[in-house]
C-alpha cells in the first residue's frame, strides 16, 4: 500500500486524485492532505479519508477548522507548515496538486526529504527547472509527470532511450477561442474564457488554456523533464484532445498516446506507477471516432504561447518572471480589473522590463517572484 500525500487536496487535480484513490482502496493510504483555504470541502475530505497529518495554509481557516475533533489526525496550519508538511516522513509519493509559483518550496522540500514526486505543479520546473533537476538526481528522486501531454510524453517513451528523441509533439485543444482572432477577443467575457471545450478544470488553468500560456509553460516544462532543445518541441492543436501528445524519434517513428480527457487517467498513472490498474475513466470507442484533426497554432493571436518560448530560450530568471507577470494578470482578469488580452500586455510589460539573472538560487527565485508581482500590478493599475 503506497503512502500518499496531497498537496492542495481541493483544488481540481486534489479533488480528482482523491476519487482516483476512492476506486483503489487498497492499494493507497493517504497519510497527508493539505489545501489553502476552502475550509468546508477540506473538512469532508478529512473526516473521510484520516490522514495522519493535515495542513491549511491559510492561518485564518485553520483558526476556524482546528477546533473540529477529526479522531487522530494531527492539524496544523500556515504557509511554514504547509511547507513541512511536504516532507511528513510517513510518505512514499507527494503529489503536488497546488498551482503556481506557491508550489515551488512544498516540492523542493519533498525531494529533499527523497519522496517520489507526482508533479501536477508545471510552475516548479518552469521558474525552477534547473534547480529542481538538479535536486532530483542528487535525492535519487523520480519525477512523474501528472500533466495529461507530460504524462502521454512519458508513457510514449517508456523503453525508449532520451537521445532517441526526434522532436516532441505537444498537443493543445486551442481553447474556447480556437480560430478565433483579435477583434474577436477584445470583449471576451469571464464566462466565455472559462468555457473549455472539453477539459474540466481550475479558473485559473482554464484561463491559461484560452490564452495558450498553459501550452507555454508545458513546452518550458518539457525541456526539464525530457532534457531537450526548445527547437524540438512543437505544439500542434488538436481541438479533439484524444491524443495527449507524441513522441517523433530519429527514424522516423511517432509514437501517441491517447485517452478520453479525464485527468483522473494520467493522476493515476502517476500513482500507480510503474503498474496499471483498472480506472473508471470512459474507453474510446474508435468506432465513433470520426476526425482527429491538427492545426498550427495561432501565436500573434495567442501570444502566450509566443512569449513562453522566448522567456525559456532567454533562461535564467525570465521563466519565473514570464509566470508571476502571467498570475498577477489572471487573477486581475478573473476579479473584472483587466480584460482578457491585456493579459498579454501585463506579461510583455514585465519581460521587457525586469532585468535577467542567470545565477539561480532559490532566494534570487523569490526576490524575483515578489518584484515582478509588483511591478506587474503597478503596470495593471495604469491601464
Amino acid at each position: 500500500m503506497k503512502r500518499i500525500s496531497i498537496l492542495g487536496s481541493t483544488g481540481s487535480i486534489g479533488t480528482q486524485a482523491l476519487d482516483v484513490i476512492r476506486n483503489l482502496p487498497n492499494d493507497f493510504h493517504v497519510s497527508v492532505l493539505t489545501a489553502n483555504s476552502n475550509v468546508k470541502l477540506f473538512a469532508k475530505q478529512v473526516e473521510e479519508f484520516k490522514p495522519d497529518l493535515a495542513v491549511l495554509a491559510d492561518e485564518s481557516a485553520y483558526k476556524i477548522l482546528k477546533m473540529e475533533n477529526f479522531g487522530k489526525t494531527i492539524f496544523s496550519g500556515g504557509r511554514r507548515a504547509f511547507i513541512d508538511a511536504a516532507g511528513y516522513y510517513d510518505v512514499d509519493i507527494v503529489l503536488t496538486g497546488m498551482s503556481g509559483f506557491a508550489g515551488l518550496e512544498p516540492t523542493i522540500r519533498a525531494i529533499e526529504c527523497g519522496k517520489t514526486i507526482a508533479l501536477a505543479n508545471k510552475e516548479t520546473l518552469v521558474v525552477a527547472g534547473e534547480i529542481v533537476t538538479k535536486l532530483a538526481k542528487k535525492y535519487g528522486v523520480k519525477i512523474l509527470p501528472v500533466d495529461s501531454e507530460h504524462g502521454a510524453f512519458f508513457q510514449c517513451l517508456q523503453g525508449e532511450n532520451y537521445k532517441s528523441i526526434e522532436k516532441l509533439l505537444l498537443t493543445a485543444s486551442g481553447g474556447p477561442f480556437r480560430g478565433k482572432k483579435i477583434s474577436e477577443l477584445k470583449d471576451a467575457t469571464k464566462n466565455e474564457v472559462l468555457a473549455h471545450p472539453t477539459w474540466n478544470m481550475g479558473q485559473k488553468i482554464t484561463v491559461d488554456s484560452a490564452s495558450l500560456v498553459n501550452k507555454g509553460l508545458e513546452v518550458i516544462e518539457a525541456k526539464w523533464l525530457y532534457g531537450i532543445d526548445y527547437d524540438q518541441i512543437q505544439v500542434v492543436v488538436h481541438p479533439q484532445s484524444i491524443i495527449h501528445s507524441m513522441v517523433e524519434f530519429c527514424d522516423g517513428s511517432i509514437i501517441a498516446q491517447l485517452a478520453d480527457p479525464d485527468m483522473r487517467l494520467p493522476i493515476q498513472y502517476a500513482l500507480t506507477y510503474p503498474d496499471r490498474k483498472i480506472s473508471p475513466v470512459k474507453k474510446l470507442d474508435f468506432w465513433q471516432i470520426k476526425n482527429l484533426t491538427f492545426e498550427e497554432p495561432d501565436i500573434e493571436t495567442f501570444k502566450g504561447l509566443k512569449f513562453a518560448y522566448e522567456a525559456g530560450k532567454i533562461g535564467g530568471t525570465m521563466p519565473c518572471t514570464f509566470n508571476a507577470a502571467n498570475e498577477v494578470a489572471v487573477e486581475n482578469f478573473l476579479q473584472g480589473r483587466i480584460k482578457f488580452l491585456q493579459i498579454y500586455d501585463v506579461i510583455e510589460n514585465a519581460m521587457l522590463k525586469r532585468e535577467v539573472k542567470q545565477n539561480l538560487t532559490l532566494e534570487t527565485l523569490i526576490e524575483e517572484d515578489s518584484a515582478t508581482r509588483k511591478l506587474s500590478a503597478d503596470f495593471i493599475k495604469s491601464l
